[in-house]
């Protein structure tokens, strides 16, 4: 299978190390009929950006849009989840702005509240020295998710089980009932085949991401081309997949 688009780059505006243009350059140099900028929300311990900093980003991309008529350029959000019941970081107002968006669980983020911030991130770490601890942040940890996908209209949970583990199964059921895809982080070599098929077979799509954070990562699908193809995945359970040598899809596709 051959990748048309990758939706999941940051830049120096979170924890990227180059800028929007760097991102769509890269993306072009790779071969790609699309490109998303993707940054988390302010929620990130000292490097999330600030709500204002969306407008200028949505700035920038249109801006670049009308230079680069070469590749579709789209601007979404990795925005954090920061309860328990599934709130996301980034104002609705905000995610209206957006061509899509994407969420997940991180480990180091201001939770919405101190009860949230037990379970979401105390929890977690004692999960590490107790059995106990374990079944009771996985549960706390889908049932966030799970939330956040009945909450918000998500094209896309980044990274599930990566650092905070789930209940693949509970997700992905959840994920395909709303029409919201998983994405195999191909910048993290964590997912298994297994994994990816118990998730197939509750019918959920898929989304193979970068998660590149330099410009010269962007494009780079190698390890989840590998983990999808192995866990015989078709391109038709790949929403930025196609058969090679077919045709580059015209939009987004989400």
């Amino acid at each position: 299978m051959k990748i048309w688009g990758d939706f999941h780059t940051h830049t120096l505006y979170s924890h990227g190390s180059g800028t929007i243009k760097d991102n769509v350059e890269a993306a072009i140099k790779a071969g790609l009929s699309a490109v998303g900028i993707s940054e988390h929300g302010p929620s990130n311990w000292f490097m999330g950006p600030r709500v204002s900093d969306f407008d200028k980003m949505r700035e920038e991309v249109d801006k670049l849009k009308e230079i680069y008529n070469n590749i579709n350029i789209y601007l979404g959000c990795e925005a954090n989840i920061v309860s328990l019941d599934g709130r996301l970081d980034i104002p609705e107002k905000v995610l209206e702005k957006l061509d899509y968006v994407m969420a997940g669980l991180h480990p180091m983020v201001w939770p919405k509240s101190f009860k949230d911030g037990v379970a979401l991130i105390i929890d977690n770490i004692l999960s590490k020295q107790s059995n106990n601890f374990k079944i009771r942040a996985l549960e706390q940890n889908t049932t966030a998710l799970i939330k956040a996908i009945e909450n918000y209209n998500i094209n896309v949970i980044t990274h599930p089980g990566l650092h905070l583990a789930i209940d693949t199964a509970a997700l992905a059921e959840a994920a395909a009932k709303a029409g919201t895809a998983l994405e195999i982080n191909a910048g993290h070599s964590y997912m298994t085949e297994e994994y990816v098929k118990i998730a197939k077979s509750f019918g959920v799509k898929f989304v193979i991401g970068s998660d590149a954070h330099n410009p010269k990562d962007v494009g780079n699908f190698e390890k989840g081309i590998y983990i999808a193809e192995r866990a015989g995945l078709t391109t038709d359970d790949v929403i930025n997949a196609k058969p090679i040598g077919s045709p580059e899809p015209l939009t987004v596709g989400y």
